[in-house]
């Protein structure tokens, strides 16, 4: 059986250790391990290409898998080119995942456990099988173990996870190499982006807490970015510090947070935003956005207990205008031109069974087709939203499956309709006063 095993884009340590455990495991199975690495990542693996040297081999043949293993995520959508597989049912897919957040992979087996780092999950298992290490798999998985504990400091910590990192010690894992590895840089562009962080900072309580968000623009590649706001959290003493670093070269956001208190979750919020993360740090990639509206969103998302201040109800319209699946055709083009729309939701006793665009009348090869029933041309299913989801979050749907409105449905009713350009006047400040 040809099986894969990969992990998520960005991989950190964690991820690169879960990686080669489950190569232990699972002794017969190709990894794959994304591109592009966290820099720290790439150093390690530069330095120990003799040790793994099937980072360099050729991609392994996906269409040929007829099992895929993930580790360190359970989101399709942060694996890299990893389509192919979720288009074909009859894969059998095995899970190793310590996130919080549900899964979007159906998994046909899965270890999904809340513990601080991924690796803990996948060192229960070897240890169950008496496997023995070799120093640098221990330090390689130590040096994973400590990344996503913050040293066994962060509160997603568990007992599990000190066990796991003691045992480690004992299978010969280097503290020196752990030191260098994970010693982030800090040279003079990250002194300078700290020095301009706390020369525009400022101080605020939302929901019981102390938080400082600041943001600028960032020039070239910058490494250490999240060394910097751990520093800037430190120096302003506060509970939960965000940096908004814009890119304006490639038109992104890097929003990174960090927090040293339980109940102020940062992996939730940047989940909210289309990233990730712990209890105490996240990140997330935002395009096209003002800077504004996502220090807007992420105070929404305190001071809300993780519910944003604007969702998608109150930007969407309603009542929606729809059309019957037994109409005609005609009579859907009649009103999208009437009403000056591009597509309809196609509802029947108010319950949403279809969607019917412009693109969809492209399908009609003679005019006697004008009268054939909508249901014979319409979308189905239809991908939808909920009207408290955030409209970063309809953005995202939006661009990932290149539709331009999402019908709103609450307990199986159409309520609303959001477009792009509701979504993008959010987004711009285009909303009138």
């Amino acid at each position: 059986m040809e099986t894969i095993i990969t992990t998520h884009k960005n991989s950190d340590f964690d991820a690169l250790a879960s990686l080669v455990a489950a190569m232990l495991l699972y002794p017969e199975a190709t990894p794959l391990l994304p591109k592009p690495v966290n820099p720290n990542v790439k150093a390690f693996l530069s330095l120990h290409k003799d040790v793994f040297p099937w980072i360099e081999m050729p991609a392994p043949d996906l269409e040929k898998a007829e099992r895929l293993i993930v580790v360190d995520t359970a989101q399709w959508e942060r694996l890299s080119g990893m389509a192919i597989f979720r288009k074909n049912p009859n894969l059998e897919i095995l899970l190793w995942d310590h996130h919080t957040q549900p899964a979007t992979i159906n998994a046909s087996w899965k270890c999904h456990d809340p513990v601080g780092a991924n690796i803990t999950l996948l060192m229960r298992c070897l240890r169950a099988e008496g496997k023995r290490l070799t120093p640098i798999q221990a330090t390689l998985f130590l040096i994973g173990l400590y990344e996503d504990t913050g040293q066994l400091t962060f509160p997603s910590t568990t007992a599990e996870d000190a066990h796991a990192a003691g045992h480690l010690l004992n299978q010969g894992a280097d503290l020196a190499i752990l030191r260098r590895f994970l010693r982030p840089a800090y040279g003079e562009k990250q002194k300078e982006i700290l020095f301009q962080m706390l020369s525009n900072a400022r101080r605020e309580k939302v929901n019981g807490h102390s938080v400082s968000i600041s943001h600028l623009a960032v020039e070239g590649h910058v490494d250490g970015l999240a060394l910097v706001v751990n520093m800037y959290r430190d120096i302003m003493n506060v509970d939960a510090a965000f940096g908004i670093f814009c890119l304006p070269e490639n038109e992104r956001c890097m929003v990174i947070g960090r927090s040293d208190v339980a109940g102020l979750h940062i992996g939730d919020i940047m989940r909210s935003m289309g990233g990730g993360g712990h209890t105490g740090a996240g990140s997330a990639m935002l395009r096209q956005v003002n800077p504004e509206a996502v220090s807007d969103m992420i105070l929404g998302l305190i001071n809300g207990n993780q519910q944003a201040s604007v969702q998608v109800s109150d930007l969407m319209s309603f009542p929606v205008q729809t059309v019957s699946p037994d109409a005609p055709m005609d009579e859907a083009a009649k009103i999208m031109r009437v009403k000056g729309c591009t597509g309809l939701p196609v509802a029947l006793d108010g319950k949403l069974v279809g969607m019917i665009s412009r693109r969809d009348f492209q399908k009609l090869r003679r005019d006697s087709q004008l009268k054939a029933p909508v249901k014979a041309f319409m979308k189905q299913p239809v991908q939808t939203i909920e009207p408290g989801k955030s409209p970063l979050q309809a953005a995202r749907i939006m661009i990932r499956q290149d539709i331009g409105r999402l019908p709103v449905v609450e307990d199986d009713r159409l309520i609303g309709i959001v477009t792009r350009s509701d979504v993008m006047c959010y987004f711009y400040d285009l909303l009138p006063d």
